[in-house]
């Protein structure tokens, strides 16, 4: 479970988070908003990517700043641009780094690199080029490369904005499959619908936190009157 106390952020003199409050522990959360909302930044502050200027942020307990190497362990983050979560130049190589805090035998590492590269479709490119992927591709290895390490809890940013249409299918199916809770943060409403849990940003604070049929039509009006006043 994810605790917002009374949270808010700056940038600088740009206050992108207001006040916000929030219990999370539903299976399935999306989160959204337009440009500049705040949504990126609450995703990050769940896993101490980012601070609070002000409130608490906590994780089963956990304070996101005091106890941020424990955080880490429960929250993983996939970003949207899988680029920016690769590090190593072939692709199990880059899965068995994801396991080097875990110090475990290299058998043990070899066996559970091989079983998520099979999860994924990845096993006939295990020693190819990790920056030679395709977009899908990159994505399924950086969502492996956080699963691997066992989260109890795995935040997705954006997850299928570089993705073509039969890779944003795939890219959600795998969410949909996890056993643990997440939170996407996204801008296609369509793969929300089935979503437990839908929160709206809007200037830095929630507009609206309900159900997806009640959450995404509140924000499709939104979205329309502000064209309206344009």
């Amino acid at each position: 479970m994810i605790q917002f106390d009374s949270v808010s952020h700056r940038y600088g003199d740009r206050e992108v988070l207001r006040d916000v409050s929030l219990h999370l522990d539903e299976p399935r959360i999306g989160i959204i908003g337009g440009n500049g909302s705040g949504k990126s930044t609450l995703a990050r502050l769940c896993n101490g990517l980012v601070r609070p200027t002000a409130g608490r942020v906590s994780v089963d307990g956990y304070d996101t700043v005091r106890d941020l190497a424990i955080v880490r362990t429960l929250v993983g983050f996939v970003f949207q641009d899988p680029d920016l979560q690769i590090i190593m130049p072939t692709v199990a190589e880059d899965l068995a780094f994801s396991l080097r805090p875990a110090r475990l035998p290299k058998a043990e590492v070899e066996a559970r690199v091989m079983d998520w590269l099979e999860r994924y479709g990845l096993a006939s490119h295990r020693d190819h080029g990790a920056h030679l992927l395709s977009g899908g591709q990159k994505q399924l290895l950086a969502i492996a490369a956080i699963l691997i390490t066992g989260p109890r809890i795995v935040i997705f940013d954006e997850p299928t904005t570089l993705l073509d249409l039969a890779n944003k299918r795939r890219v959600m199916q795998v969410i949909r499959d996890l056993t643990q809770p997440v939170i996407v943060v996204t801008h296609d409403l369509d793969s929300l619908t089935d979503f437990d849990r839908v929160i709206v940003l809007h200037q830095g604070g929630v507009v609206a936190d309900d159900r997806p049929e009640t959450a995404l039509p509140f924000y499709r009006d939104l979205i329309d009157a502000e064209a309206d006043r344009a």
